[in-house]
């Protein structure tokens, strides 16, 4: 592999890869300063991502993993540099023969007893400390926590993949982790807090006790529509744990168990001291690299000075949490980076920064299509699209199927479109979905040509092409005609390639910019456009 023995920052040579996800790479590698072996990640720029927003990218990578430096713990995988190199941020991390908790639970099928409080006491423990730092993970779920080969419990991706993201993830409004972990208030588009963490340490062990997650759909939609809207299922397979999971699937946030009060009811259930629950694997042993000693004169300089540390202690540590509620607001205003997509990784990442749809290529919208909607079966519904700086206004109606999931969305300006809340419509099988878009404060610095632009530059080589028609204008005033357009896009591979037309609606309306957007399956594209296009974006008008 080229990448084979190159030096990063003239300091860690790549040895052998471990590991690659959509968002970046994983090596083990040599320290040459330090004479250690060393987990590097290199960091990939999503696709589609605007030379801005790369740089952007680049930048909170390089501060926010020197805060995240700060965190010390035997229950989290320690971060100790983050360097550039030819303009690109890695991340060099502690190496841990290890395998997930998901592989685990791949191979055994479940936990047992004492093995599953091992695992709840050492996340509880390592979420502990990062939130006294004022720092969530955002995304914790079996792949994310390590069973090393010595039976330690460690928890990875912390603080530096979740603040990493979010500059990416908040671009396009989305805050969600994995779907089938995420708190119900996280998936309704409010703020992951630490309670937020608890539900999906909560979720994490109700997976590893039963051997599969609490909440399975057909597709992303009907997860997040189970998590949000169903019952918190009973514990199976937790014995003694169950309590305390159920405890930490609380709906409203407020009643879930402390993360003290998590370990004071695990404590009596951990395996004995001197024993482990997990069988200690013989690892194999890393390449040992053997260097020359330098000769060293006797009126040799000393060497340079190698800089300053990847990050400064300036206030005691009592100053700095008090200060860290209010930074926490701040460094945490992005969303999840995950490096390795061995457990699935979170979806809403990978598909969004590359402007892709929520909606995943599933084998009924590939290959057995459902039936499409007909005009009876659609009913006036109403909703606000209001943006999280409180404007005013934003409510509508349009007509839609009763039956389809909604749910809210922030979206974050950019250089050319400010910000935006969108309201979907999902059908249940996923297959179509419906998007109503308003930016409060469109005119009068930007037109309607602002906004093709930058559908087009979400899709930089994967837009084929649109149509412009003039359509009907809204009542009210307006600064331009509005348009209507189709462009049809293809997410994924080639093999297994998700064919999507989308009809736009582009609506001014005073100051305000509407688009009505209808998803279709292409196969359906046709019959789509009069059936659930033109039935639907015929009946939006705002409140």
């Amino acid at each position: 592999m080229e990448d084979q023995e190159r030096l990063i920052a003239a300091r860690y040579r790549l040895l052998h890869l471990l590991g690659q996800g959509s968002m970046g790479t994983v090596w083990a590698a040599h320290d040459e300063v330090l004479r250690r072996q060393v987990a590097v990640k290199g960091i990939l720029r999503p696709p589609g991502m605007p030379a801005a927003a790369a740089d952007e990218l680049r930048e909170r990578t390089m501060r926010e993993a020197r805060a995240v430096a700060a965190l010390s713990h035997p229950n989290l995988v320690t971060l100790y540099d983050v360097v550039q190199h030819d303009g690109d941020p890695y991340v060099v991390m502690e190496l841990v023969p290890s395998r997930s908790l998901g592989e685990v639970l791949q191979e055994q099928g479940c936990l047992t007893e004492k093995q599953g409080a091992a695992v709840l006491d050492a996340v509880a423990a390592a979420l502990a400390a990062a939130h006294r730092a004022g720092i969530t993970h955002r995304d914790v779920k079996p792949g994310n926590v390590l069973i090393a080969d010595d039976g330690r419990v460690k928890l990875t991706d912390f603080g530096i993949a979740r603040n990493v993201a979010e500059a990416t993830m908040t671009a396009r409004g989305i805050t969600l982790g994995t779907p089938a972990y995420i708190a119900p208030e996280v998936a309704q588009g409010g703020d992951v807090s630490e309670a937020a963490d608890r539900w999906s340490l909560g979720a994490t062990m109700w997976a590893a006790m039963a051997g599969e997650p609490p909440y399975v759909g057909k597709n992303v939609m009907q997860t997040i529509n189970a998590v949000i809207n169903g019952e918190v299922p009973v514990p199976a397979g937790a014995g003694r744990l169950a309590p305390v999971i159920s405890g930490l699937m609380r709906k409203d946030p407020a009643e879930r168990l402390s993360l003290v009060d998590v370990r004071k009811q695990v404590y009596p259930l951990l395996p004995e001291p001197g024993t482990d629950a997990f069988e200690v694997r013989e690892s194999v042993p890393l390449p040992v690299i053997v260097r020359p000693k330098p000769k060293i004169e006797p009126d040799a300089p000393l060497a340079d000075d190698p800089g300053p540390l990847p990050f400064m202690i300036t206030k005691p540590i009592a100053q700095r949490r008090e200060r860290g509620r209010v930074a926490t607001t701040f460094l945490l205003v992005a969303a999840i980076l995950l490096f390795i997509a061995g457990s699935g990784g979170g979806f809403a990442l990978t598909r969004l920064a590359a402007g892709a749809s929520l909606l995943p290529p599933t084998e009924q919208t590939v290959q057995t299509l459902p039936t499409l909607p007909t005009a009876p079966t659609l009913q006036p519904r109403t909703a606000s699209a209001v943006t999280a700086i409180g404007d005013q206004g934003g409510k509508f109606r349009l007509n839609v199927e009763a039956s389809w999931a909604m749910y809210a969305e922030q979206r974050a300006g950019d250089k050319l479109l400010p910000p935006s809340a969108v309201v979907h419509f999902v059908s249940d099988t996923g297959a179509y979905e419906v998007a109503v878009q308003r930016f409060p404060d469109f005119y009068p610095t930007r037109k309607i040509s602002t906004y093709t632009a930058a559908v087009q530059a979400r899709w930089p080589g994967r837009f084929f092409g649109g149509e412009k028609v003039i359509t009907p204008n809204l009542a009210g005033p307006h600064s331009e005609d509005s348009i209507q357009f189709v462009y049809k896009t293809v997410e994924g591979d080639e093999s297994n390639a998700l064919r999507r037309s989308h009809f736009s609606r582009v609506l001014p309306y005073g100051n305000d910019l509407w688009v009505v957007e209808v998803v279709v399956p292409t196969e359906q594209e046709d019959e789509a456009r009069v059936r659930l296009f033109d039935a639907i974006a015929s009946t939006f008008a705002p409140v």
